[in-house]
């Protein structure tokens, strides 16, 4: 570890503000600038000395935790099942952050496909290993474009015709002239943990796991 103090990797954007009633409830309080919208700072103090909180992409909470970087961490199970880091231990659910990794086409394409007779699909996302081994389970073969945004501009642009995103309402698929035609998996936020910080200090990971696991009412 990189740290004598705990880190605790948490991603930006809508999961932080989900996520900032359970820290309230496990008495962490990030000091000030962790709140300041236009803060460039990505390490921050709390009010537990021994522990600091690092600002990240949601992708790379999961990294950071993985490679020893971060003691724990928060990361959607979508993430955690695209890379399949061995060195993780996921034993919270959260219950945030819920929604769901999908397939969506063209609404004009879509009514002629039926998912069940696909044999060979190309498709646009930014979860290229674990859409290949959800199709691969049933025998399709999937290529994949990776890409990191905007996947709902693939299909009318010619890119490919399928995309598996993440779809909480649906209004950014429908605004795009997308329909859902498969649910891949149904997503929410876990507390993630470095099997190797748990094994080197039991006691202290153990403690914070159970604080998350009673915040999020998690039995």
């Amino acid at each position: 570890m990189t740290s004598d103090k705990l880190i605790l990797a948490v991603p930006k954007g809508r999961i932080l503000d989900e996520l900032l009633p359970l820290l309230a409830v496990c008495d962490i309080a990030p000091e000030q600038d962790f709140f300041e919208k236009d803060s460039r700072k990505l390490r921050f103090t709390t009010n537990h000395p021994n522990l600091d909180i690092i600002r990240v992409r949601a992708f790379d909470a999961a990294t950071f935790t993985a490679f020893g970087a971060a003691h724990l961490g928060v990361a959607g199970n979508d993430v955690i099942e695209e890379f399949e880091y061995e060195s993780l231990y996921a034993p919270v659910d959260l219950k945030i952050g819920a929604c769901r990794l999908s397939v969506a086409m063209q609404e004009e394409e879509a009514a002629g496909e039926d998912p069940r007779r696909w044999s060979h699909i190309r498709v646009a996302t930014k979860y290229p290993n674990l859409t290949r081994r959800h199709f691969a389970a049933r025998g399709v073969q999937a290529e994949c474009i990776k890409l990191s945004g905007a996947m709902e501009l693939a299909p009318s642009m010619g890119l490919a015709k399928r995309i598996v995103d993440l779809v909480s309402t649906g209004s950014t698929l429908k605004a795009n002239g997308l329909v859902e035609v498969e649910k891949i998996l149904d997503v929410s936020s876990r507390l993630i943990v470095s099997r190797k910080a748990l094994k080197t200090m039991p006691d202290e990971i153990s403690i914070w796991i159970e604080k998350f696991r009673a915040a999020a009412g998690d039995s």
